[in-house]
C-alpha cells in the first residue's frame, strides 16, 4: 500500500530526465549531476554515449535483484513513522524498532534453520566474509595459522585471504574440477593441524554451481575445523540447513533475494561456539561483533524478503528452471558452438553462464545493450581480463572471453526470455559473419592444427 502511494506521488512530482536537463543552467551544480543521467526522447534512451530503443531487459540477477513490492511495504513505516533507534532503551520509539529488528532476526534464522541468537546483522556479504575470514584467524592466531579456500571464491574472500598472507598466515587455494566443483579428497589432504578455517562458497556467483555442502561439512567436523561459506547467491534459492551442513559461519546478503541493498547478515554457530575478533570498534551492538546502529528499515526489509523466500522458494525454483530451459533451448536451436560453463547437474537454474565460440567477447557484450547481462561478477566486470573463475575451470582464454552470464529471477517473464534469445542469436550470427575463423570452421578446417606465423 505504502509503495503504491509513494510511486504515485513520485510520478506526479518527478519530471522526465531529458526535460530537466534542458532547463538547467549549463554550469550549475545540478546540471553536473543531471548531466550524468540518461536522456530519454521518442526515439529511445541515451546514456554514456550509447543509444538504445528503451530500458533494457534485466537478466543480471546475480549482480542484484529488484526489491519485491511486498518488502518495500514492510519497510516504509520504519522510514516514516516508526523511525526510532533500536538501541534506545528508554522510550516507545526505541522499543518498537528493537521489536521489529528481533522479528526480522527470527525471519532470517528460520530460512537457514538457525537460532535467532546466531544471526548478526551487517552491511552485506562482503562485510560478513571479512569478519569470518579475518576474524576467526585473528582470534585463534596463537594456534591456527592456516586457511583453506578455493580458486573460484568471491573477490572479497580471496582478498581477505591475501590480507592474512601479508600478516604471515598460510593459505591453500584449492583448484576445482572442470565442472567447478571441489575435489573432496584434495580438501581432506589439504587440512593441517594448524588449519583454522575452511571457506568454500555454497553457490558460485559467476557459474552457479552448487558445492557438496554436507560432504564438506562432514570433513570439517571430522577434523574439528570451522567451516565458513559465502551463501549470498544461495539464500532463498536452495534449501539451507546449517545443522545438516555443519556450517560454523555463513555470509548472507539482502539485495540478492529481492530485499534492500546495504544490509546482510552473518550466521555464527553458538554450539560449539565460534569466536571472532571484531573488525570494527564502536558501541558494542550485535553482541560486540558488529558495532554501529542497526538500520531498522533495511533489516525489516531483509527479514520480509527471507520470509517471502521461504514461502515461495519451491514455486520460484520450478518457474525459474522452466525459464532457463526456454532460454537455453531457444539459443541452442538456432546457433551452434555453445558451451555451458560449470556443472550442468549441480547448479542453480537462475544462473546460466554460456560461452559462444568464434565470437569476440567485448563485441558481443556491446551488441547486447538491450539486454542487461554480465560477463561475470559485478565486482570485477570493469576488467577486460577473462574471468578468473572460468580460468580455474580450465576454460580456454578465447572461450572465457566470450562468456555471458544470464541471471533469471522471480519477476522474469517468458516474453523477456524470448526477446533475449532473439537478440543473442542475432548478435552472435552477425559477429560470426565477420569472423574469418568461423568461415574456416564451416569449411572443415581444424583451427587448432594451424601453425600461425608471427610477424
Amino acid at each position: 500500500m505504502f509503495s503504491k502511494i509513494l510511486t504515485t506521488a513520485l510520478r506526479r512530482t518527478t519530471p522526465k530526465p531529458c526535460h530537466v536537463h534542458r532547463r538547467l543552467r549549463r554550469f550549475s551544480t545540478a546540471a553536473a549531476v543531471v548531466g550524468e543521467q540518461y536522456e530519454e526522447d521518442s526515439t529511445g534512451i541515451t546514456m554514456k554515449g550509447v543509444k538504445i530503443s528503451g530500458r533494457p531487459l534485466y537478466l543480471d540477477m546475480q549482480a542484484t535483484s529488484p526489491i519485491d513490492p511486498r518488502v518495500l511495504d514492510a519497510m516504509l513505516p520504519y522510514h516514516i513513522s516508526q523511525f526510532g533507534n533500536p538501541h534506545s532503551r528508554t522510550h516507545f520509539y526505541g522499543w518498537e524498532s528493537d521489536q521489529a529488528v528481533e522479528a526480522a532476526r527470527a525471519q532470517v534464522a528460520a530460512l537457514v534453520q538457525a537460532s535467532p541468537k546466531e544471526i548478526i546483522f551487517t552491511s552485506g556479504a562482503t562485510e560478513s566474509n571479512n569478519i569470518s575470514v579475518k576474524g576467526v584467524l585473528h582470534f585463534y592466531r596463537d594456534k591456527k595459522r592456516h586457511v583453506i579456500t578455493t580458486q573460484t571464491e568471491h573477490k572479497c574472500v580471496l582478498d581477505s585471504c591475501r590480507h592474512l598472507q601479508q600478516e604471515g598466515f598460510d593459505v591453500t587455494y584449492l583448484p576445482v574440477e572442470s565442472d567447478g566443483l571441489v575435489d573432496l579428497e584434495k580438501l581432506r589432504a589439504a587440512i593441517r593441524p594448524d588449519t583454522g578455517l575452511v571457506s568454500i562458497m555454497m553457490v558460485n556467483n559467476e557459474i552457479g554451481v552448487i558445492q557438496p555442502m554436507e560432504e564438506i561439512g562432514k570433513i570439517c567436523k571430522e577434523f574439528n575445523v570451522p567451516f565458513h561459506t559465502d551463501a549470498a547467491q544461495a539464500l532463498g534459492k536452495i534449501p539451507i540447513d546449517v545443522e545438516k551442513m555443519n556450517i560454523s559461519l555463513m555470509s548472507l546478503s539482502g539485495h540478492k533475494i529481492y530485499g534492500p541493498k546495504g544490509v546482510g547478515a552473518l550466521y555464527i554457530r553458538r554450539r560449539p561456539r565460534i569466536r571472532v575478533e571484531p573488525q570494527m570498534n564502536g558501541g558494542g551492538q550485535e553482541r560486540g561483533i558488529r558495532s554501529g546502529t542497526v538500520p531498522t528499515p533495511l533489516v525489516v526489509g531483509f527479514g520480509a524478503a527471507c520470509e517471502l523466500a521461504m514461502k515461495e522458494m519451491e514455486y520460484d525454483d520450478k518457474r525459474i528452471k522452466a525459464l532457463q530451459e526456454r532460454l537455453l533451448n531457444g539459443i541452442r536451436s538456432k546457433i551452434d558452438g555453445i558451451v555451458i560453463n560449470g556443472s550442468v547437474e549441480r547448479r542453480y537454474a537462475g544462473n546460466l553462464n554460456l560461452s559462444f565460440a568464434y565470437v569476440e567477447g567485448e563485441s558481443l557484450l556491446m551488441g547486447l545493450k538491450e539486454v542487461a547481462v554480465s560477463s561475470g561478477s559485478a565486482c570485477t566486470s570493469a576488467s577486460l581480463e577473462p574471468s578468473y573463475v572460468l580460468r580455474a575451470l580450465g576454460v580456454e582464454e578465447d572461450m572465457a572471453h566470450t562468456s555471458i552470464r544470464y541471471g533469471i529471477g522471480r519477476f522474469t517473464t517468458e516474453q523477456e526470455i524470448d526477446r533475449a534469445v532473439d537478440l543473442t542469436v542475432n548478435q552472435v550470427e552477425k559477429l560470426r559473419e565477420m569472423s574469418p575463423l568461423y568461415e574456416m570452421v564451416k569449411e572443415g578446417i581444424d583451427i587448432k592444427s594451424i601453425q600461425w606465423s608471427q610477424h
